[in-house]
């Protein structure tokens, strides 16, 4: 019963202790429940209050984000004032316990609700109605919409789609980014080079997909064209094209959006790269030199092996964004002409045809897709750090 000594002197009997330990805790749980209380009714103002916009804004600074460090505040306060058993034990959910908190409501939460929803028809689950009552509703479906998922045409053109920015996107993005990097880490405008080829970053998925419709731009034959690869094509004495509406060259004028996602992805996967490439030791390549190795050599056979880890974990992040692509897709094309992708199709089921159980089912596919290579990623992170 050691861990029940408080720092109130040792002359206490157990039950004054208990008594202590007990008032401590509760007190422990009563203020914070009283801080988010007063956090929720801050909200509120923010939802239904009709005050000048300024005060909205004071209010939401000082309750959304000085609620915040306050709640960190009285929480470290009151574990600290625990004994060293508690303390030990609480206060590393001081800082866990709330991102647990919030990921549970917005991820956890949304999540079972999404996978109920989608065992119903287009309308969703009745309201007004018990569990067993929805279970025997006309609306509830089971699994048929994911048996749908996995048989309507457009929903296996957009996989076979999204496979091809999985393999094309995910693939040349990390072969650019690996290859920019080791150029420009022998180059004289190093720094330039690598600022040039990482700007695109800069700038958001929708503003990117903006700039390269400029770049497809299509004018019928006659007229002058201002898109700049209808131009190049023109100069050259070919015939404009409308790149990615080019249906005659369906799944391939996926490639003409995967183009995008290179340009923005290479510079992000460059600057990890660079950053792998200065941590190999330079005696290691002048070893290989010295023993004769050629340049290509020493890239396939010292480089790629050294910097195995860190190339895994950027291909699976890509893998990651291009299972998830969206926003390009729904610029560029709206998902017409054989460009559709999970994303769009769960877009277009949920907002567009109102299909909210279909649209449902496509969203926890997507899910279930992204998972596994979020746990491989993991599992490599853990193992990196525990070597």
């Amino acid at each position: 019963m050691d861990f029940l000594d408080g720092t109130n002197g040792q002359n206490q009997s157990l039950a004054e202790r208990v008594v202590s330990l007990i008032g401590r805790v509760l007190l422990a749980i009563a203020i914070p429940l009283i801080a988010f209380y007063v956090l929720y009714l801050g909200f509120l103002f923010l939802r239904d209050s009709n005050a000048p916009q300024i005060v909205i804004t004071l209010v939401a600074i000082v309750w959304g984000v000085g609620g915040v460090a306050l709640l960190y505040w009285i929480f470290n306060y009151l574990v600290e004032r625990l004994p060293d058993y508690w303390k030990t034990l609480l206060l590393p959910f001081v800082f866990v316990g709330p991102a647990m908190a919030i990921l549970s409501w917005y991820l956890a939460i949304p999540t079972l609700r999404t996978f109920w929803i989608s065992l119903f028809n287009r309308d969703g689950p009745p309201d007004g109605l018990n569990f067993f009552q929805l279970l025997s509703s006309d609306s509830f479906v089971g699994l048929s919409n994911y048996k749908a998922v996995f048989t309507q045409p457009l929903m296996l053109e957009a996989f076979r789609n999204n496979l091809m920015w999985i393999i094309f996107g995910s693939t040349f993005s990390v072969a650019f980014g690996l290859v920019i990097a080791v150029l420009a880490d022998r180059s004289r405008f190093e720094k330039t080079a690598k600022s040039f080829i990482f700007l695109p970053m800069a700038i958001s998925f929708v503003g990117a997909s903006i700039i390269w419709n400029f770049i497809y731009e299509y004018r019928p034959v006659g007229q002058p064209q201002i898109g700049l690869l209808n131009a190049i094509v023109v100069g050259l004495g070919g015939t404009p094209q409308a790149w990615p509406q080019w249906v005659a060259i369906a799944p391939w004028n996926n490639l003409f959006l995967i183009v995008i996602v290179v340009w923005l992805q290479a510079g992000y996967s460059m600057v990890l790269f660079s950053a792998a490439l200065k941590g190999i030791p330079e005696e290691l390549l002048e070893a290989g030199r010295i023993d004769g190795a050629t340049e290509f050599q020493i890239f396939f056979r010292i480089m790629i092996p050294y910097i195995q880890g860190t190339i895994i974990s950027v291909f699976t992040t890509v893998v990651i964004f291009t299972l998830k692509i969206f926003d390009v897709v729904w610029v560029m094309t709206g998902g017409q002409f054989g460009t559709h992708v999970i994303a769009t199709q769960f877009y277009r089921q949920s907002f567009t045809n109102r299909n909210s159980g279909f649209g449902s089912a496509i969203a926890i596919v997507l899910l279930i897709a992204v998972i596994p290579v979020m746990y491989y990623n993991l599992k490599q992170f853990r193992e990196q750090e525990a070597f």
